[in-house]
């Protein structure tokens, strides 16, 4: 598979034209979605066919990244080499910012590891969407018993790895600005030790791709805002695994105040 990636970092090129029609719109977030429509039909024509495999998958994440870089958008990524290190499947958790992050995810990690992701049952059911999820098999909950969302969490996820796939969970739950570590959960730390792999956090940055009131989706893009995204080292799992997630929300909370990040991140003291 094609890597849009080749080196450990990358850094939008000062150089990227931006189209015409987004400076026209004075900043506006129209010609985005626009462009991003245009795709999200594209591909969802392929999922109908039968036709969207990772390959397409990733292909698809990467034309949105580059969509948001002529948009304006500028991207940092860090930490491929442990990725890239790391042989076999792993558990990837981070915090949830934006939209940004399960569009953008796929073309940095797929032509490295088959991947998958922990999505709500919302988004599997959708008209528009719902082909494109389908067809990446991923792990659907139901947000309306946590328990059981656990359960099918540690049971599917686990049969995923077996089968060589890296899942890539979501601990708040929710995207949110703010990264309250009180709702950062350990699910990720019991799927990890469960399928026996190791985890790798990822602390990213994505408010460029604002939540929006009426829908989640199409919320303001702020073009000031730089995009971040950084993969820490793969870690085992030992013992309970309550150090390492102290390790790994550490790791997220450190990175947001060295991007600077300009809203709460919430802890127990704050």
């Amino acid at each position: 598979m094609q890597r849009f990636f080749k080196e450990n970092t990358y850094q939008t090129p000062k150089k990227v034209h931006r189209y015409f029609m987004d400076k026209m719109m004075l900043g506006g977030r129209w010609w985005f979605y626009y462009r991003y429509i245009k795709l999200v039909l594209k591909y969802r024509f392929l999922a109908l066919a039968g036709k969207y495999n990772d390959e397409e998958w990733a292909k698809s994440s990467f034309e949105i990244h580059q969509e948001i870089e002529k948009c304006g958008g500028k991207i940092h990524i860090d930490g491929l080499e442990n990725i890239e290190n790391e042989e076999g499947p792993v558990v990837f958790v981070g915090n949830h910012m934006s939209t940004a992050e399960t569009q953008l995810l796929p073309g940095i990690i797929e032509p490295i590891k088959n991947l998958t992701f922990v999505v709500k049952e919302a988004l599997v059911k959708g008209n528009t969407w719902g082909p494109i999820m389908r067809a990446r098999n991923p792990i659907v909950v139901a947000q309306r018993n946590a328990r059981e969302d656990m359960v099918t969490v540690l049971h599917k996820g686990a049969e995923l790895i077996k089968k060589g796939r890296s899942v890539f969970l979501f601990p708040q739950g929710e995207r949110t600005r703010s990264f309250n570590c009180d709702t950062f959960n350990t699910l990720g730390i019991k799927l990890a030790k469960k399928a026996n792999v190791k985890i790798i956090p990822v602390a990213l940055k994505t408010d460029y791709w604002g939540n929006g009131i009426i829908s989640r989706t199409f919320g303001p893009i702020r073009r000031r805002k730089k995009i971040y995204f950084s993969f820490g080292k793969a870690q085992s799992i030992v013992g309970n695994g309550k150090e390492l997630h102290k390790e790994i929300i550490s790791f997220i909370h450190d990175k947001l105040v060295s991007w600077q990040h300009k809203c709460k991140v919430l802890t127990k003291n704050s």
